[in-house]
């Protein structure tokens, strides 16, 4: 970790000449395209060499080779950075699987939704709470854990939930580690995340049935408010590679199939939402 914090130190030093060149300016110049993501399995995570890794950066990276360029360099930060970190020019876009929200929309672009999402809710092994939705976290008065900047947080202070029993941590590994510890009594995000940690630790379960306090998330790709052309580009390619041999190979191994395709909804209708 004291490597990529080295390297991203290194790279957002030179990020002021930089981002005051466009996505497709850079491709054309043969410039290293900066992406931007936290350490969030099967999304988007480093590689033992900081390489991009993850769903979101294999079809990222897939994209931007048929746009011109396969230099990259990965800038790992927490999620709650992302959106501030592309704002100051320290990376060029988020590939962290970002789901697309009215208020994130007044301060990036996104491409069109990549994924159709559903989020869940972890437990200790054998539910001894009977959780079963965030209503139940609320109405039994015990502790919620999910992301620091999670779309969770706002939801569960919508429902009710008190803020000194939403915890937020950094990361999935940080939610899973707080229900473990007995410090909150459940964790609320992402499924695709919350099934690959539950397959590697016995000691916490998904809430089943569970009834999710919100409808179907879509991330994208997130572009800074000044390069609308980026986006363009980067949706006429995404068009065509959205369920493609290609990127059904890329994907695959991180537990994305047919079923997590977008189901239609366009970016301008999750924007206003």
């Amino acid at each position: 970790m004291a490597a990529l914090g080295i390297a991203a130190v290194a790279i957002g030093s030179m990020a002021g000449s930089a981002s005051a060149q466009s996505l497709l300016e850079k491709i054309r110049n043969g410039d290293a395209i900066r992406l931007g993501f936290t350490n969030e399995p099967p999304g988007a995570y480093p590689g033992e060499n900081n390489e991009p890794l993850g769903l979101v950066n294999a079809m990222t990276l897939d994209i931007l080779k048929r746009m011109g360029t396969t230099k990259v360099e990965a800038v790992v930060t927490e999620w709650g950075s992302l959106i501030p970190g592309l704002q100051a020019g320290r990376f060029d876009i988020i590939t962290g699987g970002m789901y697309i929200k009215p208020e994130r929309c007044r301060n990036v672009l996104f491409s069109e939704p990549i994924a159709t999402a559903k989020d869940a809710l972890i437990v200790p092994k054998g539910n001894p709470e009977g959780l079963h939705s965030y209503e139940d976290v609320r109405d039994k008065g015990l502790t919620l854990a999910t992301g620091a900047g999670y779309t969770a947080v706002k939801v569960a202070q919508d429902l009710g939930i008190a803020d000194d029993k939403i915890m937020q941590v950094a990361g999935p590994p940080e939610i899973v580690q707080a229900v473990k510890a007995g410090r909150a009594a459940a964790g609320g995000f992402d499924y695709m995340i919350a099934t690959r940690f539950v397959g590697k630790d016995q000691s916490v379960e998904l809430a089943d049935p569970y009834t999710s306090p919100v409808s179907s998330d879509y991330p994208a790709i997130a572009f800074p408010l000044t390069d609308q052309a980026a986006v363009d580009a980067f949706n006429a390619v995404l068009k065509d590679y959205l369920g493609s041999d290609e990127m059904m190979a890329s994907v695959g191994e991180y537990g994305y199939g047919k079923g997590n395709l977008p189901d239609g909804t366009t970016t301008a209708e999750a924007c206003n939402r």
